[in-house]
C-alpha cells in the first residue's frame, strides 16, 4: 500500500475555540473526500479552558502541538543504511558499502543504536598501511572473520575463538630456519609441507592458514586439536592471503566512536547547515526520537527537501500563524478575518466568507461534499459558533451563523443556552491563572499604518465579578509586557457578554491617544468604557487601524 502524504491542519497561535475546532472538522472532511493524502489537525499554542471543556465534553482528542513548521530533517530523503554492528570485518564492510553505494557506514548494535561511523577512507587506509604485523591479534580479530575473507573455512578448531596475541607472517623456510623467526601464539600462513606445519604447532603457534585449498594431514590435525591450534583453509594463494588478511579485522577497531556529528530527525534544517558545511563530512548520521540511528544525510539533501504541506484555518495573518509559515508549502486558506499578511509562492485555494466563525464554513463544506456530520464534531462546529460570536451577541454574527449552530446543536443533542453557560463559565474560570496566563490566552498582533505594532488580547465572561478580579491582576502585568514581542501598544479586551460592552485596558506610549481617536471618547480611571463594543476582529480593530491613519496622531 502507497504511504500517504501528509498535510497539516492548523489555525493561528494563541488558538481559540474556532481556531482548534475548525482544523478538526477540516481534517475529517478532507480525510473522507481524498484517498492519497492524509489531512492531520494541529495547533500552533496551548489550548485554553474554554477550548479544553469542549473537547472533553465531546471526548475529542486535541491535536497535537506544531510550534514550528519550518523544514526539518525528517522532510529530507533520508538514506536509509544497511543493517552493519561492530563485529563485521573491514571486507564485509567494504561490501556492503559498495553494494548500495555508499562511503559512509553506520555501525549500530542489534537495537538500532549508532555505535561508530567507519568510511571508505578508513578502510582504504588501513588496507594501505602493511607494516602492522600485529594489527590482527591488537583488533582482536575472529577466527570465523578471518576464514571469511580468505574465502575459505576453518577446518579445526573453535571459529568463534579470537586471535589476541601474537604477529602475522608467512613462513616459506624450512623448519630449522622457521624456529628462529616464529614465535608462541603467531599466526602463520604456509603452504602444503607438512614438516612445516608439524614445526608451527611444535612452536606453539595459534593458527595456521594453508592455501589453494590444500588438505593438511590427519596427523597435523589432531595435534592442532590437542593444542587448541586453530587450521583455517582458503582456496587463495600465499600472496592473495597476506593481501587480504588484514581486511578481516572488525570494523569496531578502526571506527570513529567519538564526537560524531550526529542531527535529529527533528532537527530543523536551518539549524544544521552551517553544521553541515564547516565539517563537509561526505554524509552525517540521523537518529530519531527513539534514539535509533535510521540513516544518514548529505549536503545535497538540500537540493531535494520535501517542504511541509499545511492548510491554514481561521487566519490568514504571518504574524499569527505558526512559525516558520514561509518555509512550509501553503496548500489552502479557510478564514472569515480581513485579508491579512500571508504570500504564497503560487496560487492557492482561498475561501474567505463575511461569517461569525469559521466553523459555520465548515458546516457549509459538510453539506457541500454532502457528508454527514458526526455527532462529536457536530458538538465542536456549534461551539466554536457560539465561542466566536459571543453566543449571537457579536455584531460579526450573521443569519449563516445562527442557522449552522441550530442545525449543529440538534445533530449534538444540545441545549445552546444551557451548553454556553457551561462553556463560557468553564472559559473565564481564570482564579488560579497567573496574569501572563491570563493575558495570552486570547492574543493577536496587529501592524497598522507606518509599521506600528500592537497587540489585543481579550476575555469573555457572563461574570461581571470575575471580569473585576481579572482586571485588577492585568493592569501591572501590562505595565511589564509592553515592549516584549516587538509591541510598544498593549490592549486587553474585558467583555461582559449579558451587558453587551467592554472595557478597554491599555498600556504604552500612545495607546491612550490611539483609542480616544478611535472611539472619539475620553477615558475614566485608566479605561475606555464602549458600550456595544464586543468583538475584536469588527468593532475594535477597524476603529485602531483608522485612528492610525489620520494625519493628526503622531503615534
Amino acid at each position: 500500500m502507497r504511504s500517504q502524504k501528509k498535510i497539516f491542519v492548523i489555525g493561528h497561535k494563541n488558538p481559540d475555540t474556532d481556531s482548534i475546532c475548525s482544523a478538526i472538522a477540516y481534517a475529517d472532511i478532507k480525510n473522507r473526500t481524498t484517498q492519497d493524502q492524509k489531512y492531520i489537525p494541529k495547533r500552533a499554542g496551548q489550548i485554553n479552558e474554554e477550548t479544553e471543556y469542549v473537547l472533553n465534553r465531546f471526548g475529542v482528542q486535541p491535536p497535537g502541538y506544531l510550534s514550528n513548521i519550518g523544514t526539518q530533517v525528517k522532510d529530507m530523503d533520508i538514506r536509509i543504511s544497511p543493517d552493519a554492528d561492530e563485529s563485521i570485518s573491514l571486507k564485509n564492510a567494504w561490501d556492503i558499502m559498495r553494494e548500495n553505494a555508499i562511503v559512509t557506514l553506520p555501525i549500530r548494535d542489534k537495537n538500532g543504536v549508532l555505535e561508530g561511523l567507519i568510511t571508505i577512507g578508513d578502510i582504504a587506509q588501513t588496507y594501505m598501511d602493511t607494516t602492522d604485523s600485529y594489527l590482527l591479534s591488537r583488533a582482536r580479530t575472529q577466527y570465523k572473520r578471518i576464514a571469511e575473507t580468505l574465502g575459505g573455512s576453518v577446518v579445526e578448531g573453535n571459529e568463534h575463538g579470537y586471535f589476541i596475541k601474537g604477529k602475522v607472517l608467512v613462513a616459506t623456510a624450512n623448519p630449522h630456519m622457521m624456529q628462529q623467526y616464529i614465535e608462541e601464539n603467531d599466526m602463520i600462513i604456509m603452504g602444503d609441507r607438512e614438516e612445516d606445519h608439524l614445526q608451527a604447532i611444535k612452536q606453539n603457534v595459534s593458527c595456521i592458514i594453508v592455501g589453494m585449498d590444500i588438505d593438511v594431514s590427519e596427523k597435523v590435525i589432531n595435534l592442532a586439536h590437542e593444542k587448541d591450534i586453530i587450521i583455517i583453509k582458503s582456496p587463495y594463494d600465499t600472496f592473495t592471503i597476506a593481501r587480504l588478511i588484514n581486511q578481516s579485522i572488525p570494523v569496531r577497531h578502526i571506527m570513529k566512536k567519538e564526537n560524531l556529528i550526529t542531527f535529529s530527525t527533528e532537527d530543523f534544517t536551518d539549524d544544521i547547515q552551517d553544521v553541515m558545511i564547516k565539517h563537509r563530512h561526505r554524509a552525517f548520521p540521523v537518529i530519531n526520537k527513539r534514539g535509533k540511528c535510521v540513516g544518514t544525510i548529505s549536503r545535497r539533501n538540500f537540493l531535494d527537501m520535501n517542504k511541509k504541506r499545511v492548510v491554514l484555518v481561521d487566519h490568514n495573518e504571518k504574524d499569527q500563524a505558526v512559525d516558520n509559515i514561509e518555509k512550509a508549502e501553503i496548500l489552502e486558506i479557510i478564514d472569515h478575518h480581513k485579508l491579512g499578511s500571508l504570500e504564497t509562492m503560487q496560487p492557492v485555494s482561498f475561501r474567505n466568507q463575511p461569517v461569525g466563525c469559521t466553523g459555520t464554513i465548515m458546516y457549509q463544506m459538510y453539506g457541500e461534499q454532502k457528508l454527514e456530520i458526526p455527532q462529536k464534531i457536530a458538538g465542536l462546529l456549534c461551539a466554536a459558533i457560539i465561542s466566536d460570536t459571543l453566543m449571537f451577541r457579536s455584531p460579526t454574527c450573521t443569519l449563516h451563523d445562527k442557522m449552522a449552530a441550530g442545525a449543529l446543536a440538534l445533530i449534538a443533542d444540545i441545549d445552546i443556552d444551557k451548553f454556553a453557560k457551561e462553556m463560557f463559565k468553564a472559559g473565564s474560570n481564570l482564579e488560579d491563572k497567573a496574569p501572563e496566563e491570563i493575558f495570552y490566552q486570547d492574543y493577536k498582533k496587529f501592524i497598522a499604518e507606518d509599521e506600528v505594532s500592537f497587540g489585543v488580547g481579550q476575555i469573555s465572561s457572563l461574570d461581571a465579578d470575575e471580569l473585576k478580579r481579572i482586571k485588577e491582576k492585568l493592569i501591572p502585568f501590562m505595565v511589564s509586557e509592553c515592549g516584549r514581542h516587538g509591541v510598544s501598544i498593549v490592549y486587553f479586551m474585558l467583555t461582559n457578554i449579558i451587558e453587551r460592552s467592554t472595557e478597554l485596558l491599555y498600556y504604552g506610549e500612545g495607546s491612550e491617544e490611539m483609542a480616544r481617536i478611535a472611539f472619539k471618547m475620553e477615558p475614566e480611571d485608566g479605561v475606555f468604557h464602549l458600550d456595544g463594543v464586543v468583538s475584536r476582529k469588527k468593532q475594535l480593530i477597524p476603529a485602531l487601524m483608522e485612528s492610525t491613519q489620520m494625519g493628526n496622531t503622531d503615534f
